[in-house]
């Protein structure tokens, strides 16, 4: 049965994964002018790397001719061609920075990504190899019998944690094209870039995920200190990621549970389990119910301020307390949570229950909101951050979101925190430290930055470094003047004493003759 679920659960997410994400990027061609659209390229941007969110990646492209699925990627080949060396009669290797076009095929997309970041690539571009079937042109072109209804989605595999470039997906025919410039040893310059819609002054910003994923934990437990410094210049809002039962067909024809313990309200609201133990530890319904918690939470403690500090602390004395399968559901614990983060258990419980609970063979209200976003929304991949309703790449760390966020401002109206953060290395340690930056950005390299203070002393210590010197040279030249004059009074006194001398005398000797 549990199998089964898993295997459900796989197909609503296929089905979600049809529905377009705001794509918050832009591919543009520069070079050559015949490929240059003013609207931009169709593209699928990957759901791994870290784009540099309201930044642009704008080089030269070189296609490898290759799927580039081996990790031993060779340099060497591909197109345009370049200058051959004379040690060993290859081309140069792919002048820094490029960005890569790779065929599609061979191996996941986390891969190809990879392998180009080892080469070197400051981006990836993979070029589709399968038609649309909506493009009859490119169907009537193509060699290959079959087309796809949709593009595919760039998930990530489970392991692109390590990957920090961004890539895109190009489709087929606009990616033969630019193969066709390169591969004539023609230059091709395209441009990556990525913006946050800016409505306003205030970013609103959403995170879905689970009570027990293992990804989020870090940035649950780290982000409180952003949020409450961002204040009302953000509104969060944290969602809870609910498989819907009925469409699972986990409610059976005669109303009984179909999948055992995963599911709450007799089938309508499941989750996976933890564990994958049905028998034991943290059952798919234990996280169903932690999860409507939490949702109860933000309702009376989070929703009018949009930063919600007992949510936070909650959910941080949680992860310290009950995250596990001893205590996860242990009632004497989940109390202790609620003391040290000042929330009313008895509100809460009273919530859950005015919801429409999770006993009986009936709906409830917020879980099938909950249900209801996650759908209209897309999202298909656990964790996943939206700003200003674009989808966040890469990974959920407090550098990444925060540095997204204050991206999402319009002109003029970006919060004290963000100038004071968003261009550090370690954004988290400067809201940590009050607005306090110990190193900041320039364009994709670092450079120290100090405090007034040691600014301040740094420069009193130059100025008296330099005076001392100034003072020491002046002093040293007026004594070499003065030994210059000496001398030369001391070189032509002698003569006038001397020239005087004659002439008396020789007045004299002449008076007595």
């Amino acid at each position: 049965m549990l199998r089964y679920f898993f295997k459900l659960a796989l197909v609503a997410v296929v089905a979600q994964a049809t529905t377009p994400d705001n794509v918050s990027s832009r591919l543009m061609v520069h070079i050559p002018h015949s490929l240059f659209k003013e609207e931009g390229y169709d593209h699928r941007e990957a759901l791994f790397g870290v784009p540099p969110y309201g930044g642009s990646i704008a080089q030269n492209v070189y296609y490898a001719d290759s799927d580039l699925c081996d990790p031993n990627v060779d340099t060497s080949k591909g197109f345009p061609e370049r200058p051959k060396r004379e040690d060993n009669g290859q081309q140069e290797p792919w002048p820094s920075p490029y960005i890569l076009m790779v065929d599609r095929g061979g191996c996941t997309f986390v891969k190809k990504v990879r392998n180009a970041q080892r080469s070197g690539a400051a981006g990836v571009i993979i070029a589709d190899n399968t038609c649309l079937c909506s493009d009859s042109e490119c169907v009537a072109n193509s060699n290959m019998p079959t087309c796809e209804t949709a593009e595919p989605i760039m998930a990530d595999d489970g392991s692109g944690s390590d990957i920090s470039i961004p890539s895109f997906l190009m489709f087929k025919r606009d990616a033969d094209a630019v193969k066709t410039e390169l591969q004539a040893n023609r230059p091709v310059q395209i441009e990556m870039a990525w913006a946050l819609p800016s409505p306003d002054d205030r970013v609103e910003y959403d995170l879905w995920t689970v009570p027990t994923d293992v990804v989020s934990r870090d940035f649950l437990k780290k982000f409180k200190n952003a949020a409450v410094a961002l204040g009302d210049h953000a509104y969060f809002t944290p969602h809870m990621y609910i498989y819907d039962g009925v469409r699972s067909h986990c409610v059976g024809n005669d109303g009984e549970n179909m999948c055992y313990n995963l599911c709450t309200n007799n089938g309508r609201y499941c989750a996976t389990d933890p564990d994958n133990d049905l028998e034991h530890g943290i059952s798919g319904a234990d996280v169903v119910k932690e999860s409507l918690r939490r949702i109860c939470i933000w309702k009376h403690y989070g929703e009018q301020d949009g930063v919600g500090q007992e949510w936070w602390n909650y959910i941080i004395e949680f992860m310290e307390r009950c995250n596990s399968p001893d205590f996860f559901m242990n009632d004497d614990c989940v109390k202790d949570a609620y003391k040290h983060s000042h929330v009313d258990q008895a509100l809460i419980d009273g919530c859950m229950k005015d919801s429409g609970g999770l006993d009986k063979d009936a709906s409830n209200a917020f879980l099938d909101l909950e249900i209801t976003s996650q759908t209209e929304r897309g999202v298909v991949v656990l964790p996943t951050a939206f700003v200003n309703t674009a989808a966040i790449r890469g990974s959920l760390s407090v550098n990444n979101v925060f540095t997204a966020i204050c991206a999402g401002y319009s002109e003029g109206t970006t919060p004290t925190i963000c100038a004071q953060c968003a261009n550090c290395n370690d954004p988290s340690s400067c809201i940590a430290n009050k607005g306090k930056c110990s190193s900041s950005l320039n364009g994709g390299g670092s450079s120290d930055s100090v405090s007034k203070h040691t600014f301040l002393t740094s420069m009193f210590m130059v100025v008296a470094l330099f005076s001392g010197l100034g003072f020491w040279h002046w002093k040293r030249t007026r004594e070499e003047m003065r030994d210059q004059v000496r001398g030369i009074l001391a070189e032509y006194m002698p003569l006038e004493d001397q020239g005087d001398g004659g002439v008396g005398g020789g007045g004299d000797d002449q008076g007595g003759m």
